[in-house]
């Protein structure tokens, strides 16, 4: 298959991510290598006290590699994190992002004129309503928004979540983390069947002015090798 030339190499992926991070952190790179040396010397010096430098490079240098990448992939999390908060639709483009059997509507399922957004995702724990705004402002939405659930997803479980910095809201950095702890009440069949009556009650809303920051994501980084 002929590669896209639409598509960055890894080489420039990674150098992209690095840009980044060092915008929103510039101590970030030097972790990473210093994490990387770390290993690495920790591994020669394993290598030179039991007489087997060879194999300790050998094991040491995948290692030193895995361990840079793995703090790599943090820093470049933190810094997405870092340049979606406050934005609308940031909780949508973190959301996205999850894996495995979640289904993310892609248009808020309601909108005020303030820019206040409620999104809806359909997974293990059922249905889940995700708010952006100040907690007085949204709580009637997720409120509407939840009956209105209620009525098509019968005897399933509807969660509502407000996403922000105030008191008793989920900060966006933890948002994934806070979806994946709820309990799994649904089977995958299930999730499928769910999330298609979901999207027959979709409503036509028209979407506010500002960004919307579908395409959030961070450049996806090459694997580190395995080590043997």
């Amino acid at each position: 298959m002929a590669k896209d030339p639409a598509s960055p190499g890894r080489i420039k992926q990674l150098r992209m991510v690095a840009q980044i991070i060092k915008k929103a952190n510039p101590k970030g790179m030097p972790i990473v290598y210093a994490t990387a040396v770390g290993v690495l010397a920790l591994a020669v010096v394993i290598g030179l006290l039991t007489n087997s430098l060879i194999y300790a490079l050998i094991l040491g240098i995948p290692v030193a590699l895995l361990a840079g990448m793995v703090v790599f992939g943090q820093l470049a999390q933190r810094a997405q994190y870092s340049m979606l908060h406050g934005q609308p639709g940031a909780s949508y483009a973190v959301l996205q992002g999850m894996r495995g059997n979640w289904y993310v509507e892609e248009k808020p399922v309601a909108v005020n004129r303030e820019q206040d957004l409620v999104f809806r995702v359909v997974g293990y724990p059922g249905v889940i309503l995700v708010s952006e705004g100040p907690g007085n402002r949204v709580q009637r939405m997720l409120l509407a928004e939840k009956k209105r659930v209620q009525r098509v997803a019968i005897d399933v479980p509807v969660y509502d979540i407000q996403c922000g910095d105030a008191e008793g809201q989920v900060p966006i950095a933890k948002l994934q983390r806070h979806l994946m702890k709820l309990p799994r009440n649904l089977k995958k069949p299930a999730i499928s069947e769910v999330n298609n009556r979901m999207r027959a009650l979709t409503p036509s809303i028209p979407l506010p002015k500002g960004p919307m920051p579908k395409g959030a994501r961070m450049p996806k980084t090459p694997k580190a090798p395995k080590a043997r």
